[in-house]
């Protein structure tokens, strides 16, 4: 009974990397792909679908949607407690131009908000309300821009990658 979990949950775990790389796929096209069939890989999705996908999505080319800059905004509030912490999020999800928000350890933070700005006055008016909104529960913040037409981009956003380590880690524990 084990060897069949360990079984079925390598064949969830290798149809998630195949929709990470592309989740446009149909379902015979991946049975190909993963050696079994066409319905197997229906269940499986669905299984997946409830457990292990958050949400199918695409990532663009923002400067065709208008947005050019990308804030990182690191964050060292006063006391990160619960309550605090819970107020955060209801204000990061209010926000469209959030793509991210969370706690985290580093560089003198404890939080950090990823954010999207058509521009720089974009960026001001968001940065405006965040500090009328946060100023009195935080000690510092620092922010980290990258202009999506004017940065030397080096790698593109994408999974792909952390696919393609996932699988060499499990190919090494055979």
């Amino acid at each position: 009974m084990r060897r069949e979990n360990s079984t079925k949950r390598e064949r969830h775990i290798r149809l998630l990397w195949e929709l990470i790389k592309n989740s446009k796929r149909s379902d015979r096209d991946l049975a190909k792909i993963l050696g079994t069939s066409q319905p197997t890989v229906t269940r499986l999705r669905k299984v997946l679908e409830q457990e292990a996908i958050s949400q199918y999505t695409l990532i663009p080319n923002f400067s065709y949607l208008s947005l050019d800059l990308v804030a990182f905004t690191f964050v060292r509030s006063k006391e990160l407690v619960q309550p605090l912490i819970e107020k955060g999020g209801e204000w990061t999800r209010e926000q469209p131009n959030v793509v991210f928000a969370s706690t985290g350890q580093g560089i003198e933070a404890d939080a950090l908000v990823v954010s999207m700005h058509k521009d720089f006055a974009d960026y001001v008016k968001f940065f405006q309300n965040f500090r009328t909104d946060w100023g009195k529960y935080l000690i510092d913040f620092k922010t980290f821009f990258i202009s999506l037409k004017g940065s030397f981009i080096m790698k593109q956003f994408t999974f792909n990658s952390v696919v393609e380590i996932s699988q060499k880690e499990v190919l090494k524990k055979r």
